[in-house]
Order: structure tokens, then C-alpha cells, then sequence
């Protein structure tokens, strides 16, 4: 199945649970799909660095795991490519709790005889999403004085990845 647009998914509706409340060893969501973002920090972490900047997002939003991974990469692309490995660190700070179900439509021919329609519609888990609120940080980049341009590159164009807008915000 392709993947469907990320508007399908970017309200924020009720989140779907992985465990009961009232029965902890039942969960509801059966095989939930590994999330697609593998590493969370990248660069040098013990270093001293006196910048810090943030992708900080301007309304309430679901950011897929995908979404997050090309913003991850891109963001450490140019961090790399222009600073080097060992000058900076970059940290992404949410993580894709929400599991996304889809109910696929079937379609062809002959598909009208064996689909149900909206009866049992719950779906089946396809991939997960970090739940955002307004004014949350999303990425996290450390840099030395006089880098920050670098910084703010990266963060521009890692905010091109995010499906809403974004600020950046120097600290």
C-alpha cells in the first residue's frame, strides 16, 4: 500500500493507547510497526558548546516517524558537511508514541463483493507519530560562536521536512 499524504494524519485526534488502564497486561494496538527515525543524537555530545538553537513549531500537530527521520537526516547533513563531525551535536526531542491505523479502500474490480465499508473500521496499525503541542522544541542543535548561521541553515531546511510551519530560536 502507498504511503498517503501526511495531511491524512496531521490533525490531532484522539490518541491511540498501546495498553489498558484498567487490564495492563491487554493491549489494544496488536503489532505496532518500528518507527523509522533509528538514532535520536548525533555529533559530539561531551563538548562545550554556548549555542544552542531549536525548531520550535507554531500550531499543535502529528509529525510521522518518516517526517522526523528526513528531518533528522538533512539536518545532519549539512551539519556534518559544513562543521565536521566532531563540532557540534544535534538532538531530536519527540518521539512517535501515536500509532496510525489505516482502513484501506479496496479498489478494482470485484472489490465491492468483498468490502466492508465503514463496519469494523478501526484499521489496522501502518506507522506511528509524535504528538506535538504549539510551541514545543523538536530539534535541538549545539554549535560554538560564530556557527550559527551553519545552525540556522540546518534547522531551515530540516523545517522544510515538518509538515507545519516553524520557528527557529537561538538561546
Amino acid at each position: 500500500m502507498a504511503l498517503r499524504p501526511g495531511k491524512c494524519y496531521s490533525r490531532l485526534k484522539r490518541p491511540n493507547t498501546r495498553v489498558s488502564k484498567h487490564k495492563p497486561r491487554k493491549s489494544y494496538v496488536k503489532g505496532v510497526p518500528y518507527p523509522k527515525i533509528r538514532s535520536f543524537e548525533s555529533g559530539k555530545a561531551k563538548a562545550e558548546y554556548s549555542v544552542k538553537a531549536h525548531l520550535v513549531t507554531k500550531d499543535a500537530v502529528q509529525i510521522r516517524h518518516n517526517a522526523l527521520e528526513s528531518a533528522r537526516i538533512s539536518t545532519n547533513k549539512v551539519l556534518e558537511g559544513t562543521l565536521g563531525a566532531g563540532m557540534y551535536f544535534m538532538k531530536i526531542l519527540v518521539f512517535p508514541h501515536h500509532v496510525l491505523r489505516d482502513n484501506p479502500i479496496a479498489t478494482g474490480a470485484g472489490a465491492d463483493r468483498y468490502q466492508t465499508g465503514m463496519r469494523l473500521s478501526f484499521g489496522r496499525p501502518t506507522s506511528s507519530a509524535a504528538r506535538v503541542k504549539k510551541g514545543q522544541k523538536i530539534i535541538e542543535v549545539h554549535v560554538s560562536p560564530g556557527k550559527e548561521d551553519v545552525a540556522k541553515k540546518a534547522l531551515k531546511i530540516a523545517s522544510s521536512k515538518i509538515p507545519i510551519p516553524c520557528t527557529i530560536v537561538f538561546n
